[in-house]
């Protein structure tokens, strides 16, 4: 595994723009051997959520099975087939039973980059993080910004939900990350990547596998591929990179605040999406 495998986020437009105008000035040749390596990396580094217009996976029918012919008899037709039901096994959520503390309160479920911070394998000389991970015997150095009232929003939302961290980045990098960002241990629950649904080529978060009754169940994540088997479901967010005069974490506390009392979500969420 290389270290363009481990972030799942949206690509930086800057950092794009870098990368296009760096190519026009090398030779033709040259141009398309690093074209190709430029897509390799931000493909797997940054894994854009861009096909926004993904459909959640239709019902398949299945067909039924028919029995063996009889020896002196033809082979049923299918609707003459009595089909016995196949024990299904208990079904495994994603999270624990809620604990005492979090009785009664709605669930958040909350990503991790270019939400609450933006990480990059490239320096960056004013990180508030620098994580290092470990990728194929080789230490590698993560920096992370995090992004402006992260740390207000935080200690507000484990106030007011049971607070779980969803992210599509591998734990190696977001586990570590999450240890130096939730001083306050808001997250009750942290699910990575292997806990995603691939469909499409975006790593959804299927909230119905999470154990909680989704008129229950809020996702805030800035990218709406993650979300689109319950978009009625989410509190939309810009994606965050480096502006440090940004406040939308902080400008989305009242709504919290509100939706902390609601027993369904989905009234207010209606509204939010119509607005």
């Amino acid at each position: 595994m290389d270290n363009t495998s481990i972030i799942t986020q949206v690509a930086n437009p800057k950092e794009e723009e870098l990368i296009s105008s760096g190519q026009e000035k090398v030779s033709q040749s040259n141009s398309s051997l690093k074209k190709h390596r430029s897509r390799s990396i931000f493909t797997h580094i940054f894994c854009c959520f861009r096909n926004y217009n993904v459909e959640p996976p239709s019902s398949i029918n299945k067909p039924c099975s028919l029995p063996p012919p009889t020896e002196n008899g033809p082979t049923p037709k299918c609707d003459q087939v009595e089909v016995s039901p196949i024990p299904s096994s208990p079904t495994k959520y994603l999270l624990p039973e809620v604990s005492i503390s979090d009785c009664g309160k709605n669930c958040v479920v909350i990503d991790l980059d270019e939400t609450l911070v933006h990480s990059s394998f490239k320096p960056i000389s004013n990180a508030d993080f620098i994580v290092p991970v470990e990728i194929d015997g080789t230490i590698h150095q993560v920096y992370v910004l995090k992004r402006p009232h992260v740390d207000e929003f935080l200690q507000k939302m484990g106030e007011l939900f049971e607070c779980v961290l969803f992210t599509a980045s591998l734990a190696k990098y977001a586990d570590p990350v999450a240890d130096l960002l939730d001083r306050w241990g808001v997250f009750r629950a942290r699910l990575f990547r292997e806990s995603c649904v691939f469909h499409r080529g975006n790593y959804v978060k299927d909230l119905s596998r999470l154990g909680r009754q989704l008129s229950k169940v809020i996702i805030v994540d800035n990218s709406p591929a993650s979300y689109i088997f319950h978009p009625e479901n989410a509190v939309p967010v810009q994606s965050w990179f480096d502006d440090m005069a940004d406040t939308e974490l902080l400008n989305l506390l009242p709504l919290f605040e509100g939706l902390s009392r609601e027993e369904d979500v989905y009234n207010v969420l209606q509204s939010l999406r119509a607005r």
